[in-house]
């Protein structure tokens, strides 16, 4: 199984363009299945699958954990498959377990605004959390997009900045006015560190910050302005598109935004309120009009 597996991860890191991350996981996710189904690639049936999945959800394990892995199971079986190394894909017709719809947690404009504008006063810090902050609401990024954004990245005088999204997808996407002025001020702060880095954004010793180091900015400031320690990056993000799609954005543009590869990514903010909804039908159909004055 051991050679399977390096020659899969391989696949993923190169053609796939794999994050260590999602190495990591990959890896933990076959070893776990293995060391349970104690077999070998060739001789897993669709039932020892079926089989694993119902004892995880057993276990008490979250479907979202178990979904992924089934997911990991079916990339790794599917690979082996068309490598020749096994003769079917024993995972295909395993289905995912079914999800509880969940929407995804996202904050009002007067919220979003408290928050990004919660680093005030001057100096390296606040100049590089505002930015941050900001940077966030602004274009949507992903926390490993911000992590990894390098100075050459950055358009600002065309109010633009190129991204590595997942799969080393590359796409440019707007800056607002806001966000590029707090970046301005906080490259400012970071030229006097006089550090030889390519990366944008550091720590006050000049190394690159980590995602982790950005989520703990963003609850730091969250629960300074009273919105509680579980708003993160991705809070932000879909903060970002949530009053997009309120503001009258169609869902390709957001898609595009985002670096969604399926428009199905995007639907899930389609959750805007029915009040917003019927403002808008009310404003826009001719039907509603008429029917406002006219019997």
């Amino acid at each position: 199984m051991d050679e399977h597996l390096r020659a899969f991860l391989r696949y993923i890191e190169i053609e796939r363009g794999g994050s260590p991350h999602t190495l990591r996981a990959y890896r933990r996710d076959i070893k776990e299945f293995f060391s349970v189904v104690k077999k070998g690639p060739a001789d897993i049936e669709t039932s020892d699958i079926r089989g694993f999945i119902a004892r995880r959800l057993k276990e008490g394990r979250q479907r979202s954990s178990v979904s992924r892995q089934l997911a990991t199971l079916r990339s790794f079986f599917r690979f082996l498959h068309r490598e020749g190394y096994i003769d079917s894909n024993p995972a295909r017709l395993v289905p995912s377990p079914r999800q509880p719809r969940r929407l995804p947690r996202f904050l009002s404009v007067d919220e979003a605004f408290s928050l990004v504008e919660q680093p005030e006063g001057i100096g390296f810090l606040k100049a590089r959390d505002r930015a941050i902050l900001e940077l966030l609401y602004s274009s949507g990024l992903r926390v490993s997009e911000l992590a990894g954004l390098r100075m050459e990245d950055l358009n600002l005088g065309e109010g633009l900045i190129k991204l590595r999204g997942k799969g080393r997808k590359e796409r440019i996407v707007p800056v607002g006015s806001k966000a590029a002025a707090a970046l301005k001020a906080y490259l400012i702060e970071r030229a006097l560190l006089k550090r030889d880095t390519e990366m944008v954004f550091l720590s006050r010793t000049g190394s690159s910050l980590t995602e982790r180091s950005i989520r703990r900015i963003v609850e730091k400031y969250s629960r300074e302005t009273g919105l509680g320690g579980r708003i993160g990056p991705h809070t932000l993000r879909h903060t970002f598109a949530t009053h997009l799609l309120q503001s009258g954005a169609d869902l390709r543009t957001i898609q595009e935004l985002l670096g969604h590869s399926s428009l199905s990514s995007t639907q899930v903010y389609t959750h805007t309120d029915i009040t917003h909804l019927m403002d808008v039908y009310d404003a826009a159909h001719p039907l509603a009009r008429k029917g406002k004055g006219e019997k």
